[in-house]
This record gives C-alpha cells, sequence and structure tokens, in this order.
C-alpha cells in the first residue's frame, strides 16, 4: 500500500461546470478510485480559484460582492460534482486562511531571496485568462489583437508591477523537460521545451495595482497590489495538502503528487510552477498529466465559445452519473481532440452500457433466480472465460497505471463480448443444470464490474448488491474465489435510448 496525490485544476467559478471541467474532473476521480480500489491511501483534490478580475468584473456585473459570488458558485461546483459522483477528499478554495497564509509566505520569500522585483509593464492583457499575450501568441482580427483561445479582444494595460525571475530558472526548465519524465504524455513536454528554446525564458508579472484589481490576495510587502491570481492559484496544491500547517500530512502525500490538467493550462504549470517550486526548494510533482480538448462545432468547449453542453442535460439523458462517466472516460483522450456529438454518445451508450453490460448482467440474473432459485455455485470457470479474464485483468491493470483509462474501459467490453457470446453459445436456459456455465458467467460480471468500479461507481455498486459480491481489489487474489452467489435481483441498469 502506497500513498497517492491526484489534482485537478481549481475551477475559475465565474460559471457553472460543464462538460469540460466533468471531462478532467470525472478523469482525475477514476485515477483516485483505482488507486483506492487497489490498496492505496489517496488524497484528491478539486476546488474553486476565487480571486482575480474576471470574478470582480462579474460581481460588479450582478451588483453583488465578489464574496457573495465565491460563497454562492462554490457550493453549486460541490453540488454538480455529487451529481457526478466525485469522491474528493478535500474541496479548496482560495479564499481559505490557510491558502492564504501559504500564497504570502511564497511572496516573502521569493522577494527575500532576490526573486521579485518591481518594474513598469505595457502588453495586450486578456481578462478571460487573466493573462498578457506577446506578439506572435494572439491571433488578429480585423486588424486588431484577440485572445487565441476566447476569441476576445485583447485589453492594453500599462502598469507597474512586480516580476518573478522566471528567466532565471531558463537551464533548469530545458533540464527538467529534457531529462525528467514528469509531463505526460511526453510530447507536451516537447511542444514547452521548443518554445522555451525559440523564444527563452522571460520574467513574468505576478502582482497587480489593487486599484485595478482588489480581488485578490495583498501583497505581503507592498499593500498596494494584489498577487496576479495564476500565482495564487497554483499555490494551492501545496496549501491543499498542508504546506506550512501540517507538514507530516505533506511529506505522506506530496511525493506521489499527480496533477491532471487540460493543456490550454500546460505554460503554467510547467515553465511557471516547476520554476516556482523549485524557487521555494519544493520537489517537483511526480506526473503532470495533460489531456486533449473536447470539441463542439469546430471549438474547444467553453462558455466563451458559446458551444457549452450542460452537466444536468447529460445526466438527464444518461439517466445518472454512471452513464455520463463511462460516455467521458471512453472517450477520453491526452493527446488527440475528440469532436463530441449527442449520437456518437448515444451510441457508446447504448451499444457498450445497454447491450454489452447491461443487458448480459440482466440475463444471467434471471437465468440464475429461474434455474438455480437464485444460487449460483461453483469452484473454477471455465476455461473459455478464464483465460480471457486473466488477460484482460493484466491489460487493464496495465492501462490504468499508464491512465488510459480508455484503453482499459475497451478491455473490459471485449471481454463482457466474450462473455455474451459465450451464453449464446452454451444456452444455459435450455440445460437441467447451468450452474458451471453461469458461475462462469457471475466470475466474469464481477471482475469486470470491479474493473468498471472507478469510471462507473454507482452501477457497479448496484451490480455487485443485486449479484451478491462485494467490491474489492482484484488483484488480491486470483479469479474464482467466491464459491457462492446469492442473486438478489434481475437488474436492469441502462435503459436504452431512442436514437
Amino acid at each position: 500500500m502506497g500513498s497517492f496525490y491526484i489534482t485537478t485544476p481549481i475551477y475559475y467559478p465565474n460559471a457553472p461546470p460543464h462538460i469540460g471541467h466533468a471531462y478532467t474532473t470525472v478523469f482525475a476521480d477514476t485515477i483516485a478510485r483505482y488507486h483506492r480500489l487497489i490498496g492505496d491511501e489517496v488524497f484528491f483534490m478539486t476546488g474553486t480559484d476565487e480571486h482575480g478580475l474576471k470574478l470582480q468584473r462579474a460581481a460588479e456585473k450582478m451588483g453583488i460582492s465578489p464574496e457573495e459570488l465565491v460563497d454562492k458558485m462554490a457550493e453549486k461546483y460541490k453540488w454538480y460534482w455529487s451529481l457526478l459522483d466525485i469522491s474528493y477528499d478535500h474541496f479548496i478554495r482560495t479564499t481559505h486562511d490557510y491558502h492564504e497564509r501559504v500564497v504570502k509566505y511564497a511572496m516573502n520569500k521569493l522577494y527575500q531571496d532576490g526573486l521579485i522585483y518591481k518594474a513598469s509593464y505595457a502588453g495586450w492583457y486578456c481578462v478571460s485568462c487573466e493573462k498578457f499575450y506577446s506578439p506572435g501568441e494572439y491571433i488578429e482580427v480585423d486588424g486588431k489583437p484577440y485572445c487565441p483561445i476566447h476569441r476576445k479582444p485583447l485589453e492594453w494595460l500599462e502598469e507597474e508591477t512586480y516580476y518573478f525571475k522566471l528567466s532565471e530558472f531558463e537551464d533548469f526548465m530545458k533540464d527538467v523537460l529534457r531529462n525528467r519524465r514528469i509531463v505526460y504524455p511526453e510530447s507536451y513536454a516537447q511542444e514547452i521545451l521548443g518554445k522555451i528554446e525559440k523564444d527563452g525564458l522571460h520574467d513574468v508579472s505576478i502582482a497587480r495595482p489593487k486599484e485595478r484589481v482588489w480581488w485578490g490576495i495583498e501583497v505581503p510587502f507592498d499593500p498596494d497590489y494584489t498577487v496576479y491570481v495564476w500565482f495564487d492559484a497554483l499555490l494551492n496544491y501545496l496549501s491543499g495538502i498542508g504546506y506550512l500547517e501540517d507538514m507530516d500530512k505533506f511529506h505522506k502525500y506530496w511525493p506521489e503528487v499527480h496533477h491532471v490538467i487540460g493543456k490550454d493550462i500546460l505554460w503554467f504549470h510547467t515553465a511557471v510552477w516547476f520554476s516556482i517550486l523549485k524557487a521555494l526548494d519544493v520537489p517537483l510533482p511526480k506526473k503532470l498529466l495533460v489531456h486533449a480538448f473536447l470539441i463542439n462545432r469546430g471549438l474547444k468547449i467553453g462558455k466563451s465559445a458559446g458551444n457549452v453542453i450542460a452537466i444536468e442535460d447529460l445526466i438527464d439523458r444518461y439517466q445518472d452519473s454512471s452513464g455520463v462517466r463511462y460516455i467521458l472516460m471512453r472517450l477520453f483522450n491526452m493527446a488527440k481532440d475528440i469532436e463530441v456529438t449527442t449520437e456518437l454518445f448515444d451510441s457508446i451508450y447504448n451499444s457498450e452500457l445497454a447491450d454489452t453490460y447491461g443487458n448480459l448482467v440482466r440475463r444471467v440474473g434471471v437465468l440464475v433466480k429461474k434455474k438455480l432459485e437464485g444460487t449460483a455455485e461453483g469452484e473454477e470457470i471455465d476455461e473459455e472465460l478464464e483465460k480471457p479474464l486473466r488477460e484482460t485483468l493484466r491489460i487493464y491493470r496495465e492501462a490504468m497505471d499508464e491512465y488510459d483509462v480508455s484503453k482499459a474501459l475497451t478491455a473490459i467490453m471485449d471481454l463482457l463480448r466474450r462473455a455474451n457470446a459465450y451464453i449464446n453459445e452454451k444456452r444455459p436456459w435450455e440445460k437441467q443444470d447451468p450452474s458451471k456455465e453461469l458461475y462462469t458467467l457471475l466470475e466474469t460480471i464481477k471482475y469486470s464490474t470491479i474493473m468498471l468500479y472507478p469510471a462507473i461507481p454507482r452501477a457497479a455498486q448496484k451490480t455487485a448488491d443485486a449479484l451478491g459480491y462485494k467490491i474489492t481489489n482484484p488483484y488480491q487474489e486470483p479469479p474464482s474465489t467466491q464459491k457462492k452467489y446469492e442473486v438478489k435481483q434481475a437488474l436492469i441498469l441502462f435503459k436504452k435510448i431512442k436514437v
């Protein structure tokens, strides 16, 4: 048993979460649940990023205070994550006192170490990104600079600010990106390395004048400034696991930290975050897990693009969290953007969950009740399914250890298709005593369900309760150890969607 710490980005709560947020969060939850399943001590954290100009303006527009806005939105995020059965251990908010103490400590340390200095800045700024864009980074529309992500006009800003000497970490970052396998997939490390080799690493502004951005953590050595929201937000990964406050907890989990992010925030989580950690004498993360985008109507899904798919609409269509979670994880891709449509979602749900898995669970449950009075016993499973089952357990573990949830789910569905072929071939409904066949099928369903559990916990638990087994570590014991099944119910797990 080891320790495992996994984080999502903390989300900017200027609007409710949508399918894009769910994509990241369900993946992190699936990995967290998998590690709990195999016996690791897991700390899983998500939360909200509650400072900055964007929230300040949103609150002003609504005629409420930023405090009211973030309090309301944090609860909304928690509610959505409960709909999707997100099993976080801690929900961090950057307005928490303990987080503010870490931010002020970090600012003071870097300032005292000569890594922060004051200078003036002029440049194009995106309020939605909370980021300055250099020439070559932004796009032009009718000759005017636009944000390449939000497709909105950039604002020209000139002001005095405090800079972090990011340039001092250029050689360090090149070495990390070339020689340490932290960023996964590796192609993203090469992308950042290429950018640094081409453009160099330049100092970054980490403060904003309070007269412009008053909603933030005050810079401890200059009360006329607030801490730049990105610098503030990145430190949540330390503050949320006990940095400064509970160092035993911090030392237990930090060596195993896995950050899950979308590729749009890759720069901040590599060049900036790794350099901040180095400056603070904190070890780098074990892994930075980066995923590509869900695409809808040709654009990354987002509020600004106007192509959001609402989480509640998905829950309504696919009955509960399990259908939504399965679809998202079946499509999950780290390297490649995925174009999503209702037709694609329906096809996965109907063919894999309703037909392949749900139908098998129902048929076997009905047959055990009818032919064996609800009790199936056996000593060993039929070789026809035992070998594929063992192989699937091997592939599953390998895939999950490599964060390839889609590959793991595909392997399970392949096994379940074999089980469906087996029941059709053996025709247990025609036999006087189909104990061996039905015991074999129950064992196959049990292990398939256990493997599915991290992705679809609610449906997996329902199946286990109905067919009489527990969700336990599938690697503690070989298959064919449960000698008796008491089937309580023949479930209809997933109702097929009419398309």
